[in-house]
């Protein structure tokens, strides 16, 4: 039986958008859009993806658009439009930015996507998800942020590297907010199911986490102009992934934590179950006050943030 057609729309078609449409359209997910403010420019890359499609052996309708009508019936919203970081910029200092943004995009994708589930890339990651459920007024469980992915990523490259192992041995989990706050854990990363506190000594698993907390950072520093975007982009596809395919993948995201972890009300890196629905499950993991005080710790360093800078 031929599997019913799927369609995914991509807001922003800059270096994430364009890179994580790309991913998209490798592994075969279905229909893609392109969504950008510049009509040409999403356009542009939409022709230059399709005329890949030979090349790479893949077949799926990819257009680009500046109208959200052209989004209708999309399964999967995936945003990461905004503004990037520059150098000495923090993620917070793009809050006011991009804000207003995601103010124009979620009522875009509240009028023509009613039932999509919306992942999110655009920093500050953690308050702009928040921000895009507001907005939209969608169940929190269908908006979701990417974020502990990406820097799970980052810090199983930096161990696959301090151990002299293939990155695919690695597990690694990073919690928390997306930015300097967050909260790597080495009694959770393992090598082949090992702990790397096992393999590492205290002051090299100390270095990988702090050099995972500044990943991005460290990225738009050697840019100069621009900031990451083939893992981000990558990242948020396995996501769109997940969902479109039930895929029922447990993975570090930001969701909406009402009481676990002790915290309710913001969004927050923690590992979710992600299926059809979105957000399907929180697992709620046994830590040690030390992790726990540094999870909350970031998560009301942005509780504080929304209701100073966004007025929530």
């Amino acid at each position: 039986m031929a599997r019913e057609a799927r369609k995914i729309a991509v807001i922003g078609a800059g270096n994430v958008g364009a890179t994580c449409a790309f991913v998209m359209a490798e592994r075969k997910l279905g229909e893609i859009v392109l969504l950008d403010i510049y009509e040409g420019f999403a356009k542009g890359k939409a022709l230059d993806m399709s005329q890949g499609g030979q090349v790479l052996n893949y077949d799926g309708k990819i257009t680009g658009t500046s109208d959200y009508e052209d989004i209708a019936g999309s399964d999967v919203v995936v945003v990461t439009s905004g503004f990037p970081r520059q150098p000495g910029m923090s993620r917070e200092d793009l809050i006011g930015k991009n804000a207003e943004i995601i103010l124009q995009v979620g009522t875009g994708i509240r009028d023509y996507a009613p039932d999509a589930v919306v992942i999110m890339v655009t920093n500050p990651l953690d308050l702009m998800t928040y921000h895009m459920q507001k907005v939209t007024g969608f169940p929190s469980n269908r908006v979701i942020g990417q974020a502990g992915i990406l820097d799970s990523a980052r810090m199983t490259h930096f161990v696959s590297e301090a151990i002299g192992c293939s990155n695919e041995d690695v597990q690694a989990m990073v919690l928390g907010g997306h930015g300097d706050t967050m909260v790597p854990l080495p009694r959770y990363t393992t090598v082949g199911g090992i702990p790397i506190t096992q393999l590492l000594d205290e002051k090299t698993i100390d270095s990988i986490s702090k050099r995972t907390a500044s990943g991005g950072g460290e990225i738009v520093k050697l840019l100069e102009r621009g900031s990451a975007f083939y893992a981000p982009g990558s990242a948020a596809a396995i996501m769109a992934e997940s969902v479109l395919n039930d895929r029922k993948r447990m993975l570090p995201c930001s969701a909406l934590l009402n009481g676990e972890y002790g915290l309710k009300d913001v969004y927050i890196g923690v590992p979710v179950i992600l299926g059809k629905n979105g957000v399907e499950r929180i697992i709620e993991l046994d830590l040690e006050n030390e992790e726990l005080d540094s999870l909350q710790e970031s998560a009301n360093f942005y509780k504080s943030q929304l209701s100073e800078i966004l007025g929530y």
